[in-house]
C-alpha cells in the first residue's frame, strides 16, 4: 500500500471539500473512519482480504459508515472500484494530517504515568502554546506506567523527555562511565 497514493486521494478529497465548503464535516468523518478501522481488527482483515469480493467490501463499508457525508461515501466507492479499499484507513489519516497542516493545527502528545488532571492539562496547553506560538493545538494524553513519573512531550518531530525513567537511565549511564 503506497503512502503517496493515500496522500493523493486525501488531497483530492480535501480539494473537493474546500470547493464545497465542507472541510470540517469531512475532517470529522475522516477521524471517525480512521478510528473505526483502527479499532476493528476484523474490518482491517476484511478490507485487505483478496478472497472477499469488492462488492461485499463496498456493502460493508457503506453500511458501517452510512451516517457519513456524501464526499466520504464517494471516497469509499472510488477506493472499492479501484480495488484499493484497504487504503481507506491510510487515506483518512492523510486527510486528517493535511487538514491540520492547512489549518495550522499542531498535534501534541503528552505521555505520563497517570492520566493528566484538568489542571495539569491546562498548564501543559499553556506552555505548549507559548513554545510553538499558536493557539491551534490538539493535546493527546497517552498513559505509560513504565515512565514511572514525570512526562514525555512530543510536538511534531521534537521530543522532550522529563520522565523519571529517563533520569534513572542517565544516572545509570553516569555511574557506568565513572566506574569503568
Amino acid at each position: 500500500m503506497s503512502r503517496r497514493a493515500a496522500i493523493r486521494y486525501a488531497k483530492a478529497v480535501l480539494q473537493q471539500a474546500s470547493e464545497s465548503n465542507t472541510q470540517e464535516v469531512v475532517f470529522g468523518d475522516m477521524q471517525s473512519v480512521h478510528d473505526t478501522i483502527q479499532s476493528s481488527r476484523d474490518l482491517q482483515l476484511a478490507l485487505q482480504s483478496p478472497v472477499i469480493k469488492e462488492e461485499d467490501k463496498r456493502n460493508v463499508l457503506l453500511d458501517v459508515f452510512k451516517d457519513k457525508g456524501e464526499l466520504t461515501l464517494s471516497l469509499i466507492n472510488i477506493l472499492v472500484t479501484n480495488k484499493r479499499a484497504a487504503m481507506l484507513s491510510a487515506v483518512s489519516k492523510s486527510y486528517v494530517e493535511l487538514y491540520r497542516d492547512q489549518k495550522g493545527i499542531k498535534d501534541v502528545t503528552v505521555i505520563s504515568a497517570v492520566p493528566l488532571t484538568p489542571e495539569m492539562e491546562d498548564k501543559v496547553m499553556t506552555k505548549v502554546k507559548e513554545l510553538i506560538g499558536t493557539d491551534s493545538v490538539t493535546l493527546n494524553n497517552e498513559i505509560d506506567p513504565d515512565i514511572l513519573g514525570g512526562f514525555i512531550l512530543r510536538i511534531g518531530d521534537v521530543q522532550y523527555d522529563a520522565s523519571i525513567a529517563n533520569q534513572f537511565r542517565k544516572l545509570r549511564k553516569e555511574f557506568k562511565n565513572q566506574y569503568n
